[in-house]
């Protein structure tokens, strides 16, 4: 009887202290992932700004992101990425091209790369594997909306023939959306601005009104804006940062009156029902980094 009861004994402290380890741990089959993309601004003045590139990757490293999207890598070679990468923390990288305006892709996890698509795009598209996520790296056309609206479809088409169920299309889609009509459309100067030059071939307009065709087509991908019900949409503007101010005849009253979203962090439904945040940094140091503003999206995610 003396030895069942110490039996008994042992087994109800066993029986506390795995109680305790469950209800103190973090779930096993789930991490945090933090997604950040930002468009850096002709590759640091293709790499002659030194103190603004040392800036801006400490500002990187800060955010202590997971998966960094880039956009106008001007100037970098696989190892200027490579090198900037390791300093946040990312061992592993991807550049699309070392010409033009090239897109890039960090992570601290291992990157399958997918493709490299130059042309028909304004200035390419690179697809890349990580954290089990297909990852499209987009930076469409700034001058063209008939351009930007086929370089979604294809981006589109891609993702359906890819078959995948979890994917994020980020970085820089010079475009509208439909969700932030309701303040663009009353704004005139915007309006003004978006208007081809005399002579011009490309127009950002759609028969002289705002386009919103680009961001429509990815949302029917189907793909969720991130952003909603996550941020104020009217308060995340992307671009023009304080860091144009009295660049190409901008000022601040300018730069204020014309900030819009057109930077995205789009992701499959599947995907877009584990991200728990959005931030758009659009004060502080990020005024002096970059023309446009970086965002981050966090997601608690499956092993």
């Amino acid at each position: 009887m003396k030895t069942d009861m110490i039996r008994i004994f042992y087994l109800c402290i066993l029986l506390i202290l795995v109680s305790a380890i469950t209800l103190n741990a973090s779930p096993a089959d789930s991490t945090k992932l933090k997604v950040l993309t930002y468009n850096i601004w002709n590759g640091f003045d293709w790499g002659k700004d030194s103190v603004r590139r040392e800036s801006c990757v400490n500002w990187i490293k800060e955010q202590n992101a997971d998966v960094v999207s880039l956009q106008e890598l001007c100037g970098y070679t696989d190892e200027m990425l490579k090198e900037d990468a390791a300093k946040w923390g990312h061992q592993y990288s991807v550049l699309l091209k070392t010409s033009g305006y090239p897109t890039g892709i960090t992570s601290n996890k291992p990157i399958t790369l997918k493709a490299k698509v130059i042309k028909p795009f304004w200035h390419g598209l690179l697809h890349c594997e990580t954290y089990g996520i297909d990852f499209f790296v987009v930076h469409f056309s700034p001058a063209d909306s008939d351009f930007r609206l086929k370089e979604t479809k294809m981006v589109s088409e891609m993702i359906k023939n890819s078959g995948s169920e979890k994917y994020i299309i980020n970085g820089d889609f010079n475009s509208y959306s439909p969700f932030d009509a309701l303040w663009i459309e009353p704004n005139t100067p915007l309006k003004e601005k978006n208007k081809p030059r005399a002579g011009s071939k490309h127009t950002n307009l759609r028969l002289g009104e705002f386009d919103y065709s680009a961001i429509s087509t990815i949302l029917g991908t189907p793909a969720i804006d991130l952003a909603l019900n996550k941020v104020d949409l009217q308060d995340s503007y992307t671009f023009p940062s304080e860091a144009l101010d009295g660049l190409y005849k901008q000022t601040l009253e300018t730069i204020k009156q014309n900030a819009v979203r057109i930077d995205y962090i789009m992701a499959s439904p599947i995907l877009a029902k584990d991200c728990t945040k959005v931030e758009v940094y659009n004060s502080g140091i990020t005024n002096t980094l970059s023309d446009h503003y970086p965002m981050m999206a966090e997601f608690k995610i499956a092993e």
